[in-house]
């Protein structure tokens, strides 16, 4: 019997018991505020020591079990969604690495060690997302993985800078001699893997993925890395005085950007990759405002119901004949009720909708927001992007849920398989009441206690309010956009990101390469060398041969001559 499960079974099951088994684990690690720093020396050359760090804290710990919990869950949807795929064991050995790559980065504090985790994840993301083997997923994958290489060069860059500490655990850092520069390397490493502007264009574009890979990635793994590492080394990277700042603002900007673009998109996939690069923004708004606990909680909270609403548009999409386009689809609701009731849960609790999981840390970090020293213009950019989160979550509802049928009347959706039924109701749980039991458990997630006016309580549940009420004037009817103007144009390519970050490079490369071919390979290389040798090699070898056959011609001529003389004489 265990011979015929699946691959995809047994690793879920594998992943699923070890995230059972290691949460007593955190919890006792959490309510003891507890830390473990194993430390192994590799080798010492001349004071400077290679040692491999492994860390056992809170932190680590609860991020590995909800990454496994994840991924055990997508694990198991993929036993049904990759059923038909002829290389199924090669995409689960894949997801097993990725998931070992997070972990890896997870444990370890010291950063050459963290390298292992850093590139893993990069390198698998990139096989993953080229998995279909097409051209549209290889330019996705190409973007994903340069993007992404920036990130590991700066990592690079700070660890030769760390040579003067003559150690890499970032964590006991002492020296301030580059701190600067430090700083600025591991933010620049953290903003391309958690795609913040500049480098947001790869994010949307690594939806060629499969559905499970793009629930996993978006989740807990890829694009919260940047998140968990800047977690992970704020309180030195704190010390630098424009390190908050700058990235309140990159991350503002980011979450602003995202939002807009998302109500103007019309992939379903992609839209929800928008909304996950929006959360990025908030995570990182929390960091720069130094809310490193209220970050790391809503990186939980965003990771359930995220990894949810991916498995949610993938069985949706599954059962659409494999269309994306939210105007193809329509009156899906009464045909998959109960994927439907989860993606409706990961929505509000996306929205920030009262007492869902996302709820009590979107609350928090807005509320601790309005009571932080910071501008008013970025508090108004903060809850203008807030509206913008529930406008584009009921357009999303609206245009693929609600309308009226658009897609064949002889297709139905079909909801028998238990694999995704479990996979679908264990995440919707979680979903709902892993927000409060965080909040109830991990004492550390709490932040003291402050006193509001009931205008700024308010304030957070009126602006999703808000939200909805434009989405619904923003668009028509059948909230479509009937035309494309230059500004929508530019609203909806992420204000020109997605076409800057591949056509200009590109453009020049191949614009480059065609003027060298025309005027060396085609032009001078040709003239100089192949056919500019050719022609008067040619040409003296014709002349050669009609002077050898002349020749010829005439020594056979005098030879006849010769011989009919030779005989004339000796017959006279």
């Amino acid at each position: 019997m265990f011979m015929k499960l699946k691959a995809s079974s047994i690793s879920s099951t594998f992943l699923l018991i070890y995230s059972c088994l290691i949460l007593p684990i955190t919890y006792h690690f959490v309510m003891n505020e507890m830390s473990i720093l194993l430390e192994w020396n590799i080798i010492l050359i001349s004071s400077c020591t290679m040692t491999m760090n492994i860390i056992l804290d809170s932190v680590s710990l609860s991020f590995s079990n909800v990454v496994c919990l994840i991924s055990g869950c997508v694990m198991l949807f993929s036993s049904s969604y990759m059923a038909n795929d002829p290389f199924l064991k090669r995409f689960i050995w894949l997801v097993m690495l990725f998931v070992m790559s997070m972990n890896l980065l997870v444990f370890i504090p010291s950063l050459p060690a963290l390298l292992l985790g850093w590139d893993g994840l990069g390198i698998v993301s990139f096989a993953l997302v080229i998995y279909y083997q097409n051209m549209k997923s290889l330019g996705a994958g190409l973007l994903t993985i340069l993007a992404n290489r920036i990130g590991d060069v700066m990592i690079l860059i700070s660890i030769a800078i760390m040579i003067l500490q003559g150690h890499w655990i970032i964590l006991i850092m002492w020296d301030p001699y580059l701190l600067s520069w430090l700083t600025f390397t591991i933010l620049i490493a953290a903003m391309t893997k958690s795609a913040q502007i500049p480098f947001s264009a790869w994010l949307p574009a690594a939806m060629a993925a499969p559905t499970p890979v793009s629930a996993l990635v978006h989740s807990s793994t890829l694009v919260t890395a940047g998140v968990f590492l800047l977690i992970r080394f704020s309180p030195f990277l704190s010390k630098t005085n424009m390190f908050q700042p700058v990235l309140l603002f990159i991350s503002v900007l980011t979450l602003l950007m995202a939002g807009i673009a998302a109500n103007y998109e019309n992939d379903l996939k992609k839209i929800i990759a928008l909304s996950t690069l929006s959360q990025l923004g908030v995570m990182m708004m929390a960091l720069g405002m130094n809310m490193m606990s209220l970050s790391l909680f809503h990186l939980y909270t965003h990771a359930l119901f995220k990894a949810l609403l991916f498995l949610c548009a993938g069985m949706i999409i599954h059962n659409s004949t494999n269309s994306q386009d939210i105007r193809s689809m329509g009156l899906i609701f009464s045909q998959a009720p109960l994927t439907i009731t989860s993606m409706n849960i990961a929505n509000l609790s996306l929205c920030g909708a009262p007492f869902l999981s996302g709820f009590y840390s979107k609350d928090l970090i807005l509320e601790t927001s309005l009571t932080s020293p910071t501008s008013m213009i970025m508090i108004i950019l903060i809850f203008t992007s807030t509206g913008m989160t529930a406008a584009y979550s009921l357009r999303l509802s609206f245009c693929s849920l609600w309308t009226n049928m658009k897609n064949s009347p002889m297709h139905m959706k079909m909801e028998k398989d238990n694999f995704i039924n479990i996979s679908t109701s264990i995440l919707a749980i979680t979903a709902i009441v892993a927000g409060a039991f965080m909040q109830s458990s991990f004492l550390k997630f709490s932040p003291q206690p402050f006193i509001m006016p009931m205008s700024h309580k308010m304030l957070t549940n009126l602006v999703i309010i808000g939200g909805l009420f434009m989405g619904y004037i923003l668009w028509e009817p059948d909230f479509m956009p009937k035309k494309m103007n230059k500004t929508k144009f530019f609203l909806a390519t992420m204000w020109f990101l997605a076409p800057i970050s591949s056509q200009p490079l590109t453009k020049l490369s191949m614009n480059l390469g065609t003027k060298m071919m025309k005027s060396i390979d085609q032009g001078w290389l040709e003239i100089l060398g192949g056919q500019g040798s050719f022609k008067p090699t040619s040409k003296q070898i014709t002349k050669n041969n009609q002077f050898q056959i002349k020749t010829t011609n005439l020594i056979t001529f005098n030879i006849f001559i010769m011989s009919m003389l030779i005989l004339l004489s000796m017959k006279f």
